[in-house]
């Protein structure tokens, strides 16, 4: 366990300069965070001893304006909105107890939301006062990472989104001409992620025994669950805010730069790792090359006491299928198959000119997904007014519009819009014995959901 007198009177390890330059006090936390930066590159990879200072009432601002004020709230059932009518005070008073060692970590709320396939997935609900201080820390932590983390990672980091890693995975595959792709599941990442690994990775970059105390205390953190409190001694809840960077730092160290230090420099052609958090594929230009990489992966994912789902972690061949006029040497490749990721299966699609490109659709487990969750929302609201209907569920699908929009997925857009119509047809027509159903689709109609198209900002890194 930490011990939290190690980031008493501590000190940097960096110069005497470096050292009186962290300890100043900037006026405004951009300031700071600018600073941080700074010592970042001046410090050269050596590790950090004096960071818990920086979290100060001012800090703690800024984190409560970053946190989402509508999230579901924690076991304390107080929401965003009902903290931030006496915000400063709130604030003044998580300080003191931050700072006099009394504030205790609440325990997490468990909730469980569906996965597919009839399985759930459980999500930890801090509650928001426990998310501000979680965001704070966040907020001194990125400074330190962002400058190591591969360009390959895009999951949960500044100015980065899944849409990037998916044109990124595209541009490769078009530019390569496709090649062999890895397809890795790691199982339970989220709930076996080992504390002891996490803690000791951590200290490579952070000394500071007090944030490191933070850490283990929210790692720890008890989870109630049906009434009942279950304690955790592996893991970290998924819906906490800080556990996207947790797991960003753990498979750093595991698997990205392992990967780009001691895989890739072994390989004989190219290769291209793309990771969103937990999941990532890796394309290999060669088989052999992605062949040896899946026989190593296992044991080195077992080091940190994380296991590959056997049946979901694949090696599929999706080279470019040779054009119609193709006469040369027999084709020996392997017919190209598909792969999903981030929600899309990708599939190689020829145009209308003849030409193969790299197709993105909806996948079959998240379009299952989205529509069951519609309908249920239709059944439990069917009695509400039908402007109130449209209103609630335009905002749901906008928001599959915004993810799924990307070039090439219309069809499947469209297909979601027809189903959503009718869910939402039968559940109006439930609402009593005798439908006239001219007068309902005329209401329906009245009251029409927004039309499928392609968000602008989702673009792809090569159009067909």
């Amino acid at each position: 366990m930490t011990d939290p007198a190690e980031g008493r009177g501590h000190r940097f390890e960096e110069p005497s300069d470096i050292a009186a330059a962290g300890t100043q006090s900037p006026s405004t936390v951009s300031e700071r965070l600018r600073r941080i930066a700074t010592l970042v590159e001046r410090a050269e990879g050596r590790p950090f001893t004096t960071l818990a200072h920086h979290v100060d009432v001012e800090w703690l601002r800024v984190a409560s304006a970053r946190t989402r004020k509508n999230g579901a709230p924690g076991v304390d059932g107080q929401t965003g909105t009902a903290y931030a009518e006496n915000l400063e005070a709130n604030l003044q008073d998580l300080h003191r107890r931050i700072r006099s060692w009394t504030y205790e970590v609440p325990p997490v709320r468990a909730v469980e939301i569906p996965k597919g396939g009839g399985k759930t997935r459980t999500l930890g609900i801090p509650t928001f006062e426990d998310k501000v201080f979680q965001r704070a820390v966040v907020m001194l932590l990125e400074p330190l990472y962002e400058p190591e983390f591969h360009p390959g990672s895009y999951g949960f980091r500044p100015k980065r989104s899944a849409h990037q890693a998916l044109a990124a995975l595209q541009d490769c595959l078009m530019t390569w001409h496709g090649g062999w792709v890895l397809e890795v599941d790691i199982r339970k990442f989220f709930d076996t992620l080992g504390h002891a690994h996490l803690l000791a990775l951590l200290r490579q970059k952070v000394r500071d025994g007090v944030v490191l105390h933070w850490i283990e205390n929210w790692l720890r953190a008890d989870v109630l669950k049906d009434g009942c409190m279950e304690h955790r001694d592996e893991g970290t809840p998924q819906g906490g805010v800080i556990s996207p960077l947790l797991a960003n730092i753990y498979l750093h160290y595991v698997l990205d730069q392992w990967f780009e230090t001691e895989v890739r420099p072994r390989l004989g052609g190219r290769s291209r790792l793309i990771r969103y958090a937990d999941d990532f594929v890796i394309v290999f230009e060669r088989e052999e090359d992605a062949r040896r990489t899946m026989d190593v992966l296992p044991n080195r994912f077992g080091r940190y006491g994380l296991e590959l789902h056997p049946d979901k972690t694949r090696l599929i061949p999706f080279h470019q299928p040779r054009p119609t006029w193709w006469r040369g040497s027999r084709d020996d490749r392997p017919t190209p198959g598909s792969f999903d990721l981030l929600g899309f299966t990708h599939v190689w699609h020829r145009t209308p000119k003849g030409t193969w490109y790299v197709r993105r659709k909806t996948a079959t487990d998240r379009l299952t997904r989205s529509l069951t969750a519609i309908r249920e929302w239709c059944r439990a609201h069917r009695h509400e007014s039908i402007r109130q209907q449209s209103k609630d569920l335009s905002r749901k699908v906008s928001g599959h519009y915004q993810y799924y929009g990307i070039p090439g997925n219309l069809e499947s857009l469209w297909r979601f819009s027809k189903m959503v119509f009718l869910a939402w047809c039968k559940w109006l027509a439930r609402r009593s014995h005798k439908v006239n159903w001219e007068r309902l689709y005329r209401a329906v109609r009245r009251h029409a959901l927004p039309t499928p198209r392609l968000n602008p900002k989702a673009g792809a890194a090569a159009n067909p």
